[in-house]
């Protein structure tokens, strides 16, 4: 899970994942949909060196243990393979067959989504969720207006996202060797494995991302009661 992001878009002065929602940090509400998960075991949490006491807090507080928590790099790409990385011996031996990457600032992404991901990650190589989108326009190559509709089947991609373990860490060790940062894992895996399948996975409209302050409000009205 990665949690290295910061909060200057939303104008907090501290990493959004560890602000509250309904009483309880935002990476709480995330670490709870995992931890919960029967068919998920190593739980890894990639976090900043400077926010690493208050990602021991929140553990303390809110987990009954067994979250290995790890500091990553300067990019998303860095600290997925950082997560990666902790988890390359039980890969190697054949411990762990998938991996769900998720964004802790997707904190009511459910564990009915991520068991379906995860499902489909297992049988046929990688899935990403995602929503249809049918509210998009192509725009003129010169801005002065649009182009016509955007191509069908566009999805808006979220996470989690789950592929199988080893084709996974090969892939992020070579984007490491040749330098390359992704937008996501499934860009990546795009690049290093294309011979993978990745499925889709219908997405849920609850499992926003906490980006700007807005939508801490939104997830307040999304989040269950409980």
């Amino acid at each position: 899970m990665l949690a290295g992001g910061s909060g200057t878009r939303l104008g907090a002065e501290r990493n959004k994942v560890y602000l509250p929602l309904r009483g309880r940090p935002v990476l709480a509400w995330s670490l709870a949909t995992f931890t919960g998960m029967p068919e998920v075991g190593a739980i890894v949490l990639v976090v900043r060196e400077p926010d690493r006491p208050l990602a021991e807090q929140v553990l303390a507080e809110h987990t009954a243990g067994g979250v290995e928590v790890v500091v990553g790099g300067r990019t998303r790409q860095e600290s997925e393979l950082a997560g990666l990385r902790r988890l390359a011996a039980r890969i190697d031996g054949g411990e762990i067959d998938a991996v769900l990457v998720h964004d802790a600032a997707r904190p009511l992404a459910g564990r009915e989504l991520a068991s379906s991901v995860l499902a489909a990650a297992r049988a046929h190589g990688g899935a990403v969720p995602g929503l249809r989108r049918d509210d998009l326009a192509a725009a003129a190559a010169d801005g002065a207006g649009l182009a016509g509709p955007s191509p069908e089947g566009l999805v808006a991609v979220q996470t989690p996202q789950a592929f199988r373990a080893v084709p996974l860490l090969a892939a992020y060790e070579e984007a490491a060797r040749r330098g390359f940062v992704g937008t996501d894992t499934a860009s990546c895996m795009e690049r290093f494995a294309p011979e993978l399948p990745i499925r889709w996975v219908p997405g849920d409209e609850r499992n926003i991302k906490i980006t700007y302050a807005h939508d801490l409000l939104v997830a307040e009205h999304a989040a269950p009661i409980g």
